[in-house]
């Protein structure tokens, strides 16, 4: 398909990106524009879904895809990379089987129609969204499961991890959590349901459990991020309503029975951390996947995040390779002040360009911050794929960007910090290159949004979603 949806890409250019990655592979980076930061050391993680198709079907959404963990190892100017499948039990089960054997959330349907999909509920663990290292694990996320841990050195998967038993069989774990500066890692769970509940954990680097907290909640709730402050755990609960019965009877994925309901207002949920009642305030309907960052400011707190009118989802009838992104809400950066004394929640545009995956310096993570960095279109309105990244300054509005030209197409960039300025680090971002049907590794400087390096990978990764950056080396 050749359609032009916007002068900045072509669509058969960015369905490029969508394709199966069979492949694993283990290789040092030799194809290098530039030259990597001799002060780079450490190994960045990347999740996203690597197989999009199995038995010669394809899967509806691209959510649905296994997760494939890309390592890429960094040291003295030197790269290393390599890429492994989460092997998890659904995925070993389809691999044997050659066929799909699991329904998915967003869509994908067992083969043989309705009647071989009704009344199979059951869940495939695809662990695809994000993955960190931290207290010696490696961790593969998707939210609606418990992790699978891997073998850092060489992504062998060891297997499920209920984390010491705070996260038992049918749990969830969030793919977001949050690093407080001060040390823990911070996630949650939710059991979602015609009334939901929260459950909230605090890990040290020990992974001891410091704080847990369990919250009902009125209504369904469909949380996929949350703003952690010094003092409170915020969540926005997105107004939807939840009818079953075409997932049940076969007909749809169980994220295609959500509906928006613009009528109904956001629903912010504050709940302190050190214990308490979950307080509700309301703003103006709107529909969100991802947070920037958040802080208290007094009796306000001030919350930055990822916006879209409604759900943007994709129907049954609708094949999302050819789908018209002007048919679909962009996401738009907005600030909520949320006084806790008034309960008045007032709202800023802060970035009306189509943005997501939004980042800022580790250490101002629930702190009062200036710069955030997000994957943005290239077109100043219309909504698009995600050709660059931006640096915004949220205080001034200034902003800087690096774009991938007319035939790349970004993806999460991860803030690698080396210093304790907001623009002191590296921004990692996977690219990918439509001219060369293969990814590259983009290092851009944070404070000027150039590109320093450009690694060339043999081969394409299909777009990602989360990552992250740990100083600990793990070489070949």
């Amino acid at each position: 398909m050749t359609a032009t949806t916007s002068p900045t890409y072509r669509l058969d250019d960015w369905q490029g990106g969508h394709r199966t990655q069979p492949q694993e592979f283990s290789y040092e980076i030799e194809d290098i524009t530039g030259q990597i930061p001799p002060g780079l050391t450490g190994t960045l993680f990347r999740n996203g879904p690597g197989r999009l198709d199995r038995g010669g079907q394809r899967y509806h959404h691209p959510f649905d895809g296994d997760g494939m963990i890309s390592q890429v190892s960094f040291q003295r100017g030197r790269a290393f990379y390599r890429n492994r499948y989460v092997q998890t039990q659904e995925l070993q089960a389809e691999q044997r089987a050659d066929k799909i054997l699991y329904r998915g959330v967003f869509g994908t349907l067992k083969p043989g129609g309705w009647l071989n999909n009704m009344f199979d509920l059951r869940l495939k663990n695809i662990a695809n969204t994000n993955v960190i290292y931290w207290g010696d694990k490696l961790l593969a996320l998707w939210e609606a499961a418990q992790p699978y841990q891997l073998d850092p050195n060489n992504l062998d998967t060891l297997g499920l991890d209920d984390l010491q038993g705070t996260v038992p069989s049918g749990y969830g774990f969030s793919a977001h959590p949050r690093l407080d500066p001060q040390g823990l890692l911070v996630n949650f769970g939710v059991k979602a349901g015609p009334n939901s509940q929260i459950n909230l954990y605090e890990f040290n680097q020990n992974w001891q459990l410091v704080r847990q907290h369990q919250h009902p909640v009125n209504g369904f709730a469909f949380l996929h991020d949350f703003i952690l402050t010094e003092n409170y755990y915020i969540f926005f609960q997105n107004p939807v309503n939840f009818n079953p019965l075409p997932y049940v009877l076969g007909w749809t994925g169980a994220a295609q029975c959500l509906q928006f309901d613009p009528e109904q207002p956001t629903r912010i949920l504050v709940i302190p951390r050190n214990g308490g009642a979950v307080r509700v305030f309301l703003t103006d309907s709107c529909f969100v996947f991802h947070h920037a960052n958040g802080y208290e400011q007094g009796d306000e707190l001030i919350l930055d995040s990822i916006c879209y009118r409604h759900f943007p989802t994709i129907d049954q009838k609708t094949d999302y390779q050819t789908i018209d992104f002007a048919t679909l809400p962009s996401g738009q950066l907005k600030r909520f002040r949320v006084n806790l004394t008034t309960h008045q929640v007032t709202t800023t545009l802060l970035l009306e360009r189509c943005c997501e995956f939004p980042q800022v310096h580790p250490q101002r993570v629930g702190r009062e911050y200036q710069r955030v960095y997000l994957g943005v279109a290239a077109d100043p309105v219309a909504n698009a794929p995600l050709q660059g990244i931006m640096a915004l300054d949220v205080q001034t509005g200034q902003q800087k960007m690096w774009q991938a030209g007319t035939q790349g197409f970004v993806s999460e960039p991860v803030f690698v910090s080396h210093g304790e300025g907001e623009d002191q680090g590296w921004l990692i971002t996977f690219v990918y290159n439509s001219a060369r049907q293969c990814s590259d590794i983009v290092i851009l400087n944070a404070a000027d949004m150039t590109a320093v390096a450009t690694l060339h990978l043999k081969h394409h990764i299909p777009y990602g979603l989360h990552g992250s950056f740990t100083p600990v080396l793990f070489d070949s």
